[in-house]
Protein backbone atom coordinates (compact mmCIF):
# COMPACT_ATOMS: atom_id res chain seq x y z
CA UNK A 1 0.00 0.00 0.00
CA UNK A 2 1.41 3.78 -0.73
CA UNK A 3 2.27 5.54 2.48
CA UNK A 4 0.89 8.88 3.76
CA UNK A 5 3.12 11.70 3.32
CA UNK A 6 2.68 12.19 7.06
CA UNK A 7 4.53 15.67 7.19
CA UNK A 8 2.20 17.69 8.45
CA UNK A 9 4.02 20.38 10.28
CA UNK A 10 3.37 22.74 7.67
CA UNK A 11 -0.06 22.66 8.10
CA UNK A 12 -1.50 25.38 10.25
CA UNK A 13 -2.98 24.60 13.13
CA UNK A 14 -5.52 26.98 12.51
CA UNK A 15 -6.83 26.54 8.65
CA UNK A 16 -8.85 29.45 6.95
CA UNK A 17 -11.52 28.48 5.30
CA UNK A 18 -13.39 29.93 1.98
CA UNK A 19 -16.61 28.27 2.11
CA UNK A 20 -18.19 32.01 2.83
CA UNK A 21 -17.09 33.26 -0.81
CA UNK A 22 -20.27 31.04 -2.05
CA UNK A 23 -22.60 32.84 0.21
CA UNK A 24 -20.57 36.00 -0.59
CA UNK A 25 -21.08 35.37 -4.17
CA UNK A 26 -24.79 34.07 -4.23
CA UNK A 27 -25.90 37.11 -5.88
CA UNK A 28 -24.47 36.51 -8.61
CA UNK A 29 -21.39 38.81 -8.56
CA UNK A 30 -17.80 37.09 -7.87
CA UNK A 31 -15.45 38.93 -5.36
CA UNK A 32 -12.24 40.70 -7.16
CA UNK A 33 -9.47 38.41 -7.76
CA UNK A 34 -7.04 40.86 -6.55
CA UNK A 35 -8.76 42.53 -3.41
CA UNK A 36 -9.58 39.06 -2.43
CA UNK A 37 -6.12 37.77 -2.91
CA UNK A 38 -4.77 40.72 -0.75
CA UNK A 39 -6.70 39.41 1.80
CA UNK A 40 -5.58 35.87 1.70
CA UNK A 41 -1.81 37.50 2.01
CA UNK A 42 -2.75 39.27 5.32
CA UNK A 43 -3.64 35.85 5.94
CA UNK A 44 -0.57 34.41 5.16
CA UNK A 45 1.74 36.92 7.07
CA UNK A 46 0.36 36.11 10.34
CA UNK A 47 1.32 32.88 10.50
CA UNK A 48 -2.31 31.12 8.38
CA UNK A 49 -0.65 29.44 6.03
CA UNK A 50 -3.38 26.99 5.02
CA UNK A 51 -6.59 27.66 3.24
CA UNK A 52 -9.61 25.12 2.71
CA UNK A 53 -11.40 25.35 -0.15
CA UNK A 54 -13.99 23.24 -2.44
CA UNK A 55 -14.61 22.65 -6.33
CA UNK A 56 -18.29 24.61 -5.49
CA UNK A 57 -17.29 27.78 -2.89
CA UNK A 58 -17.86 29.73 -5.22
CA UNK A 59 -14.87 31.18 -7.27
CA UNK A 60 -12.24 29.63 -4.01
CA UNK A 61 -10.24 27.99 -6.60
CA UNK A 62 -9.91 30.63 -8.61
CA UNK A 63 -9.12 33.12 -5.88
CA UNK A 64 -6.05 31.10 -3.85
CA UNK A 65 -4.83 29.95 -7.64
CA UNK A 66 -4.42 34.03 -8.05
CA UNK A 67 -2.57 34.51 -5.03
CA UNK A 68 -0.47 31.24 -5.31
CA UNK A 69 0.82 32.51 -8.73
CA UNK A 70 1.21 36.29 -7.82
CA UNK A 71 2.81 35.77 -4.62
CA UNK A 72 4.79 32.35 -4.73
CA UNK A 73 4.68 31.87 -1.43
CA UNK A 74 6.60 29.30 0.12
CA UNK A 75 4.64 26.42 2.75
CA UNK A 76 1.56 27.68 1.14
CA UNK A 77 -1.00 25.03 1.67
CA UNK A 78 -4.28 24.83 -0.51
CA UNK A 79 -6.88 22.06 0.66
CA UNK A 80 -9.80 21.43 -1.88
CA UNK A 81 -12.66 19.06 -2.03
CA UNK A 82 -14.40 16.96 -4.75
CA UNK A 83 -17.93 16.72 -4.31
CA UNK A 84 -19.18 14.89 -7.41
CA UNK A 85 -23.11 14.48 -8.17
CA UNK A 86 -24.66 10.83 -7.47
CA UNK A 87 -24.22 8.62 -9.80
CA UNK A 88 -21.67 6.79 -12.41
CA UNK A 89 -17.95 7.85 -11.67
CA UNK A 90 -15.19 6.53 -13.45
CA UNK A 91 -11.71 7.30 -13.58
CA UNK A 92 -12.42 9.66 -16.58
CA UNK A 93 -14.77 11.54 -14.57
CA UNK A 94 -12.32 12.20 -11.56
CA UNK A 95 -9.63 12.90 -13.64
CA UNK A 96 -11.40 15.62 -15.15
CA UNK A 97 -12.53 17.01 -11.86
CA UNK A 98 -9.14 16.94 -10.88
CA UNK A 99 -7.78 18.54 -14.00
CA UNK A 100 -10.30 21.38 -13.85
CA UNK A 101 -8.89 22.27 -10.41
CA UNK A 102 -5.11 21.66 -10.62
CA UNK A 103 -6.06 24.85 -13.56
CA UNK A 104 -7.98 26.99 -11.61
CA UNK A 105 -5.41 26.71 -8.61
CA UNK A 106 -3.01 27.13 -11.05
CA UNK A 107 -1.26 23.92 -9.43
CA UNK A 108 0.51 20.68 -10.68
CA UNK A 109 -0.04 18.87 -7.76
CA UNK A 110 -2.99 19.34 -5.25
CA UNK A 111 -1.98 19.83 -1.65
CA UNK A 112 -5.07 17.63 -0.14
CA UNK A 113 -7.83 16.65 -2.15
CA UNK A 114 -11.03 15.76 0.09
CA UNK A 115 -13.99 13.68 -0.97
CA UNK A 116 -17.10 13.85 -0.23
CA UNK A 117 -19.85 10.76 -0.86
CA UNK A 118 -23.94 11.11 -0.76
CA UNK A 119 -24.89 7.57 -0.61
CA UNK A 120 -22.58 4.55 0.98
CA UNK A 121 -25.52 2.61 -0.83
CA UNK A 122 -24.20 3.49 -4.02
CA UNK A 123 -20.68 2.00 -4.65
CA UNK A 124 -19.94 4.55 -6.80
CA UNK A 125 -18.50 6.21 -3.85
CA UNK A 126 -15.57 3.79 -3.72
CA UNK A 127 -15.33 3.86 -7.65
CA UNK A 128 -14.11 7.82 -6.53
CA UNK A 129 -11.87 6.86 -4.32
CA UNK A 130 -9.96 4.14 -6.11
CA UNK A 131 -9.77 6.55 -8.76
CA UNK A 132 -8.00 9.03 -6.74
CA UNK A 133 -5.91 6.97 -5.52
CA UNK A 134 -4.65 6.02 -9.05
CA UNK A 135 -4.28 10.13 -9.43
CA UNK A 136 -2.47 10.41 -6.37
CA UNK A 137 0.13 7.74 -7.75
CA UNK A 138 0.42 9.38 -11.26
CA UNK A 139 1.01 12.35 -9.06
CA UNK A 140 -1.70 14.64 -9.49
CA UNK A 141 -2.62 14.42 -6.23
CA UNK A 142 -0.55 14.50 -2.60
CA UNK A 143 -2.98 13.51 0.06
CA UNK A 144 -6.15 11.84 0.12
CA UNK A 145 -8.55 13.16 2.37
CA UNK A 146 -12.31 12.52 3.29
CA UNK A 147 -15.13 15.24 4.27
CA UNK A 148 -18.33 14.32 6.03
CA UNK A 149 -17.60 10.56 6.72
CA UNK A 150 -18.86 8.37 9.48
CA UNK A 151 -16.76 6.64 11.64
CA UNK A 152 -17.98 3.44 10.09
CA UNK A 153 -17.26 4.06 6.66
CA UNK A 154 -13.72 6.09 7.35
CA UNK A 155 -12.55 2.87 8.81
CA UNK A 156 -13.82 0.65 5.77
CA UNK A 157 -11.89 3.11 3.73
CA UNK A 158 -8.57 2.60 5.40
CA UNK A 159 -9.00 -0.80 6.11
CA UNK A 160 -9.32 -1.57 1.90
CA UNK A 161 -6.31 0.09 1.45
CA UNK A 162 -6.75 3.54 0.41
CA UNK A 163 -4.46 5.69 2.00
CA UNK A 164 -6.32 8.90 3.86
CA UNK A 165 -4.93 11.60 5.07
CA UNK A 166 -7.75 13.48 7.28
CA UNK A 167 -11.20 13.27 7.50
CA UNK A 168 -12.90 17.08 7.82
CA UNK A 169 -16.21 17.36 10.03
CA UNK A 170 -18.79 19.12 11.91
CA UNK A 171 -17.27 19.04 15.18
CA UNK A 172 -18.42 21.92 17.74
CA UNK A 173 -19.63 23.05 21.42
CA UNK A 174 -22.99 22.48 19.01
CA UNK A 175 -22.23 18.96 17.42
CA UNK A 176 -20.24 16.60 19.64
CA UNK A 177 -20.50 13.61 17.18
CA UNK A 178 -17.47 13.14 16.74
CA UNK A 179 -16.19 13.19 20.04
CA UNK A 180 -16.19 9.29 20.82
CA UNK A 181 -16.43 6.26 17.98
CA UNK A 182 -14.57 8.99 15.40
CA UNK A 183 -11.94 10.48 17.48
CA UNK A 184 -11.22 7.05 19.08
CA UNK A 185 -10.34 5.63 15.66
CA UNK A 186 -8.44 8.54 14.11
CA UNK A 187 -6.53 8.27 17.25
CA UNK A 188 -5.93 4.53 16.81
CA UNK A 189 -5.26 4.67 12.72
CA UNK A 190 -2.85 7.98 12.96
CA UNK A 191 -5.64 10.03 11.44
CA UNK A 192 -6.20 13.67 11.39
CA UNK A 193 -9.80 15.38 12.29
CA UNK A 194 -9.92 18.95 10.55
CA UNK A 195 -12.92 20.25 12.11
CA UNK A 196 -15.04 23.15 10.79
CA UNK A 197 -18.09 24.91 12.93
CA UNK A 198 -16.37 25.67 15.76
CA UNK A 199 -17.85 29.09 15.67
CA UNK A 200 -21.38 27.64 14.17
CA UNK A 201 -21.15 30.39 11.93
CA UNK A 202 -20.63 33.25 14.23
CA UNK A 203 -23.35 32.00 16.98
CA UNK A 204 -20.63 31.32 19.10
CA UNK A 205 -20.01 34.40 20.05
CA UNK A 206 -20.36 38.23 22.03
CA UNK A 207 -22.63 39.52 18.62
CA UNK A 208 -25.49 37.09 20.31
CA UNK A 209 -24.97 36.93 23.84
CA UNK A 210 -28.44 37.65 25.35
CA UNK A 211 -30.34 38.61 22.14
CA UNK A 212 -33.71 36.90 20.69
CA UNK A 213 -33.51 33.97 18.45
CA UNK A 214 -33.34 34.88 14.64
CA UNK A 215 -35.83 33.84 12.11
CA UNK A 216 -34.17 31.66 9.57
CA UNK A 217 -34.60 33.49 6.58
CA UNK A 218 -32.46 34.63 3.84
CA UNK A 219 -31.70 37.22 5.43
CA UNK A 220 -29.26 35.38 7.58
CA UNK A 221 -26.11 34.38 5.64
CA UNK A 222 -26.51 30.45 5.04
CA UNK A 223 -24.00 29.76 7.55
CA UNK A 224 -25.92 31.15 9.95
CA UNK A 225 -29.58 29.52 8.69
CA UNK A 226 -27.16 26.25 9.01
CA UNK A 227 -26.34 26.50 12.74
CA UNK A 228 -29.38 28.00 13.61
CA UNK A 229 -30.95 24.85 12.87
CA UNK A 230 -27.94 22.67 15.09
CA UNK A 231 -29.02 24.77 17.99
CA UNK A 232 -32.86 24.20 17.91
CA UNK A 233 -31.92 20.56 17.79
CA UNK A 234 -28.97 20.64 20.31
CA UNK A 235 -31.17 21.86 23.32
CA UNK A 236 -32.55 25.12 22.25
CA UNK A 237 -31.93 28.88 21.97
CA UNK A 238 -32.09 28.65 25.59
CA UNK A 239 -29.61 25.96 26.66
CA UNK A 240 -27.72 27.96 24.24
CA UNK A 241 -27.91 30.88 25.68
CA UNK A 242 -26.61 29.66 28.80
CA UNK A 243 -23.29 27.90 27.01
CA UNK A 244 -22.51 31.69 25.97
CA UNK A 245 -22.66 32.88 29.14
CA UNK A 246 -20.58 30.22 30.51
CA UNK A 247 -17.84 31.14 27.46
CA UNK A 248 -17.87 34.59 28.00
CA UNK A 249 -16.98 34.35 31.77
CA UNK A 250 -13.86 31.81 30.54
CA UNK A 251 -13.29 34.47 27.67
CA UNK A 252 -12.95 37.40 29.67
CA UNK A 253 -10.45 35.15 32.34
CA UNK A 254 -8.56 34.57 29.31
CA UNK A 255 -8.77 38.27 27.79
CA UNK A 256 -10.27 36.48 24.30
CA UNK A 257 -12.93 36.18 22.89
CA UNK A 258 -16.06 33.54 22.96
CA UNK A 259 -15.35 32.29 19.52
CA UNK A 260 -11.36 31.36 20.48
CA UNK A 261 -12.49 30.33 23.44
CA UNK A 262 -15.10 27.76 21.64
CA UNK A 263 -11.96 26.99 18.94
CA UNK A 264 -9.27 26.33 21.23
CA UNK A 265 -11.71 23.92 22.82
CA UNK A 266 -11.95 21.86 20.03
CA UNK A 267 -8.29 22.21 18.62
CA UNK A 268 -7.56 20.96 22.15
CA UNK A 269 -9.68 17.65 21.48
CA UNK A 270 -8.37 14.04 20.52
CA UNK A 271 -7.38 13.76 17.43
CA UNK A 272 -8.04 17.40 15.80
CA UNK A 273 -5.32 18.16 13.84
CA UNK A 274 -6.67 21.88 12.64
CA UNK A 275 -9.96 23.80 13.35
CA UNK A 276 -11.09 25.25 10.09
CA UNK A 277 -12.53 29.22 10.49
CA UNK A 278 -14.45 30.69 8.18
CA UNK A 279 -13.23 34.09 6.71
CA UNK A 280 -15.64 36.56 4.40
CA UNK A 281 -12.62 38.04 2.81
CA UNK A 282 -12.72 41.58 2.96
CA UNK A 283 -15.08 42.01 5.62
CA UNK A 284 -13.89 40.71 8.84
CA UNK A 285 -10.78 38.78 9.64
CA UNK A 286 -10.81 38.23 13.36
CA UNK A 287 -7.10 37.57 12.58
CA UNK A 288 -5.19 38.67 16.02
CA UNK A 289 -8.15 36.84 17.96
CA UNK A 290 -7.51 33.82 15.62
CA UNK A 291 -3.62 33.40 16.60
CA UNK A 292 -4.98 33.17 20.66
CA UNK A 293 -6.69 29.94 19.39
CA UNK A 294 -3.15 27.89 19.29
CA UNK A 295 -2.16 29.05 23.06
CA UNK A 296 -5.43 28.96 25.52
CA UNK A 297 -4.93 26.59 27.63
CA UNK A 298 -8.25 25.47 29.99
CA UNK A 299 -7.93 24.24 33.38
CA UNK A 300 -9.46 21.17 35.01
CA UNK A 301 -12.30 23.77 36.56
CA UNK A 302 -12.72 25.48 32.98
CA UNK A 303 -13.10 22.29 31.19
CA UNK A 304 -15.31 20.57 33.57
CA UNK A 305 -17.85 23.51 33.87
CA UNK A 306 -17.98 23.23 29.64
CA UNK A 307 -18.19 20.11 29.46
CA UNK A 308 -21.21 19.89 32.57
CA UNK A 309 -23.32 22.55 30.31
CA UNK A 310 -22.60 20.18 26.73
CA UNK A 311 -23.95 16.98 29.14
CA UNK A 312 -27.35 19.28 29.10
CA UNK A 313 -27.49 19.46 25.40
CA UNK A 314 -29.27 16.68 22.94
CA UNK A 315 -27.23 14.84 21.19
CA UNK A 316 -26.88 15.60 17.19
CA UNK A 317 -29.13 12.41 16.12
CA UNK A 318 -26.75 9.81 13.79
CA UNK A 319 -23.36 9.53 12.80
CA UNK A 320 -20.94 12.44 11.72
CA UNK A 321 -22.07 13.67 7.90
CA UNK A 322 -25.11 12.25 8.32
CA UNK A 323 -27.46 16.23 8.15
CA UNK A 324 -26.04 15.56 4.55
CA UNK A 325 -27.64 12.16 3.75
CA UNK A 326 -30.44 11.75 6.15
CA UNK A 327 -33.78 13.85 7.56
CA UNK A 328 -33.35 16.33 9.17
CA UNK A 329 -31.13 17.86 7.21
CA UNK A 330 -29.31 20.53 8.79
CA UNK A 331 -28.31 22.86 6.11
CA UNK A 332 -28.92 26.47 5.19
CA UNK A 333 -31.83 25.29 3.12
CA UNK A 334 -33.07 22.57 5.84
CA UNK A 335 -33.21 19.90 2.90
CA UNK A 336 -30.61 19.07 0.01
CA UNK A 337 -31.98 21.77 -2.62
CA UNK A 338 -28.55 23.82 -2.87
CA UNK A 339 -26.34 20.82 -3.42
CA UNK A 340 -27.93 17.93 -5.63
CA UNK A 341 -30.82 17.27 -7.59
CA UNK A 342 -31.58 13.63 -7.43
CA UNK A 343 -30.33 10.65 -6.43
CA UNK A 344 -30.29 7.50 -9.11
CA UNK A 345 -30.81 4.09 -8.43
CA UNK A 346 -27.46 2.42 -7.34
CA UNK A 347 -28.12 -0.88 -9.35
CA UNK A 348 -29.33 -1.77 -12.66
CA UNK A 349 -32.62 -3.14 -12.99
CA UNK A 350 -34.29 -5.42 -15.56
CA UNK A 351 -38.23 -4.41 -15.12
CA UNK A 352 -39.88 -7.96 -16.11
CA UNK A 353 -43.36 -7.34 -15.40
CA UNK A 354 -45.54 -4.97 -13.62
CA UNK A 355 -45.01 -7.05 -10.49
CA UNK A 356 -41.06 -8.37 -10.97
CA UNK A 357 -38.05 -6.36 -10.95
CA UNK A 358 -34.61 -7.95 -10.94
CA UNK A 359 -31.36 -6.16 -9.46
CA UNK A 360 -27.77 -6.19 -10.85
CA UNK A 361 -24.73 -5.31 -9.07
CA UNK A 362 -22.66 -6.38 -12.03
CA UNK A 363 -20.26 -8.66 -9.59
CA UNK A 364 -18.73 -11.47 -11.65
CA UNK A 365 -20.85 -13.76 -9.39
CA UNK A 366 -23.99 -13.20 -10.94
CA UNK A 367 -23.11 -13.62 -14.25
CA UNK A 368 -20.97 -16.74 -13.55
CA UNK A 369 -23.96 -18.51 -11.37
CA UNK A 370 -26.67 -16.93 -13.08
CA UNK A 371 -28.64 -15.18 -10.23
CA UNK A 372 -29.69 -11.74 -9.34
CA UNK A 373 -28.45 -9.26 -6.56
CA UNK A 374 -31.94 -9.02 -5.46
CA UNK A 375 -35.63 -9.60 -6.78
CA UNK A 376 -38.18 -7.53 -6.09
CA UNK A 377 -42.09 -9.73 -6.75
CA UNK A 378 -44.79 -7.52 -5.23
CA UNK A 379 -44.41 -5.82 -2.51
CA UNK A 380 -41.50 -8.80 -1.90
CA UNK A 381 -37.64 -8.20 -2.07
CA UNK A 382 -35.37 -11.23 -1.71
CA UNK A 383 -32.06 -10.51 -1.72
CA UNK A 384 -29.33 -13.04 -2.46
CA UNK A 385 -27.03 -13.97 -0.13
CA UNK A 386 -24.31 -10.81 -0.15
CA UNK A 387 -20.25 -10.81 -0.14
CA UNK A 388 -17.70 -7.86 0.64
CA UNK A 389 -17.42 -8.06 -3.57
CA UNK A 390 -16.85 -4.98 -5.43
CA UNK A 391 -15.63 -5.57 -8.92
CA UNK A 392 -12.21 -7.52 -8.31
CA UNK A 393 -11.79 -6.12 -4.64
CA UNK A 394 -13.05 -7.33 -1.52
CA UNK A 395 -14.14 -4.31 0.84
CA UNK A 396 -12.62 -3.96 4.38
CA UNK A 397 -9.87 -5.74 3.82
CA UNK A 398 -9.69 -8.50 6.32
CA UNK A 399 -11.68 -6.36 9.50
CA UNK A 400 -15.13 -8.31 9.72
CA UNK A 401 -17.04 -5.25 10.80
CA UNK A 402 -15.78 -3.54 7.93
CA UNK A 403 -16.67 -6.15 5.60
CA UNK A 404 -20.51 -6.51 7.41
CA UNK A 405 -21.10 -2.79 7.20
CA UNK A 406 -19.87 -2.88 3.09
CA UNK A 407 -22.18 -5.98 2.52
CA UNK A 408 -25.31 -3.90 4.40
CA UNK A 409 -24.53 -1.32 2.09
CA UNK A 410 -25.03 -3.37 -1.09
CA UNK A 411 -28.46 -4.81 0.57
CA UNK A 412 -29.67 -1.19 0.92
CA UNK A 413 -28.70 -0.06 -2.63
CA UNK A 414 -30.09 -3.11 -3.86
CA UNK A 415 -33.85 -1.79 -2.05
CA UNK A 416 -33.21 1.52 -3.06
CA UNK A 417 -33.26 0.49 -6.38
CA UNK A 418 -36.64 -1.11 -6.08
CA UNK A 419 -37.88 1.55 -4.25
CA UNK A 420 -37.24 0.21 -0.87
CA UNK A 421 -35.43 0.79 1.85
CA UNK A 422 -33.40 -1.18 4.90
CA UNK A 423 -36.90 0.14 7.33
CA UNK A 424 -38.72 -2.53 5.12
CA UNK A 425 -36.31 -5.51 5.88
CA UNK A 426 -37.81 -8.22 7.90
CA UNK A 427 -35.22 -10.99 8.07
CA UNK A 428 -31.56 -11.70 8.01
CA UNK A 429 -29.58 -14.57 7.68
CA UNK A 430 -25.76 -13.97 7.84
CA UNK A 431 -23.13 -16.75 7.45
CA UNK A 432 -19.71 -16.28 9.00
CA UNK A 433 -16.65 -18.09 8.05
CA UNK A 434 -14.79 -17.77 11.67
CA UNK A 435 -17.24 -18.25 14.58
CA UNK A 436 -14.45 -16.28 17.01
CA UNK A 437 -15.95 -13.26 14.76
CA UNK A 438 -19.16 -13.55 15.37
CA UNK A 439 -19.41 -10.63 17.68
CA UNK A 440 -17.63 -8.09 15.75
CA UNK A 441 -20.17 -8.78 13.46
CA UNK A 442 -23.27 -8.86 15.31
CA UNK A 443 -22.51 -5.27 16.41
CA UNK A 444 -21.95 -4.96 13.16
CA UNK A 445 -25.33 -5.41 12.28
CA UNK A 446 -26.21 -4.29 15.48
CA UNK A 447 -25.57 -0.66 14.05
CA UNK A 448 -27.25 -0.30 11.04
CA UNK A 449 -30.41 -2.65 12.41
CA UNK A 450 -30.28 -0.94 15.92
CA UNK A 451 -34.54 0.49 15.18
CA UNK A 452 -35.44 -1.74 12.87
CA UNK A 453 -34.78 -5.09 14.49
CA UNK A 454 -35.34 -7.63 11.79
CA UNK A 455 -35.60 -11.22 12.44
CA UNK A 456 -32.35 -12.69 12.39
CA UNK A 457 -30.06 -16.04 12.47
CA UNK A 458 -26.23 -16.42 12.31
CA UNK A 459 -24.58 -19.82 11.49
CA UNK A 460 -20.82 -20.78 10.95
CA UNK A 461 -20.13 -21.76 7.57
CA UNK A 462 -17.40 -22.45 5.12
CA UNK A 463 -17.63 -19.62 2.59
CA UNK A 464 -17.21 -19.45 -1.43
CA UNK A 465 -14.27 -17.06 -2.34
CA UNK A 466 -10.53 -16.84 -0.19
CA UNK A 467 -10.91 -13.38 1.79
CA UNK A 468 -14.49 -13.22 2.48
CA UNK A 469 -15.47 -13.53 6.27
CA UNK A 470 -19.03 -12.67 6.16
CA UNK A 471 -21.82 -13.22 4.05
CA UNK A 472 -25.90 -12.15 4.72
CA UNK A 473 -29.22 -12.84 2.95
CA UNK A 474 -32.44 -10.52 3.62
CA UNK A 475 -35.74 -10.59 2.93
CA UNK A 476 -38.15 -7.15 2.93
CA UNK A 477 -41.91 -6.27 2.60
CA UNK A 478 -43.30 -3.07 1.49
CA UNK A 479 -45.97 -1.86 3.42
Amino acid sequence: MQTINTNSNNISEVIIGLWQIADMERNGTKLDLKLASNSLLQYYENGFTTFDIADHYGSAEEITGYFKKKFKLPNLKLFTKWVPSPGMINDQIAENAILKSLKRMCSERLDLLQFHAWNYADPNWLNALYALYRLKEKGLIENIGLTNFDHIHLNMVVESGIPVFSNQISYSLLDQRASKEMANLCSEKQLNLLTYGTVAGGFLSEKWLGKPAPIISEQLTWSQMKYKRFIDVAGGWDWYQSLLSILSGIAQNKNCSISTVASAFLKNSLAVKAVIIGARLGETSHIEENKKIKSIVFSDEEEATIRKILDLAKPIAGNCGDEYRNPPFLTASGDLSHHIQEFPKPYLTKILNKEKIKVFSGTPWESLAGYSRAVKKGNQVFVSGTTATHGDKIIGGNDPAAQTHFIIDKIEGSLQSVGASLNDVVCTRIFIQNIDQWKLIARAHGERFAEIQPANTMVESKLIGDGYLVEIEAYAVLD
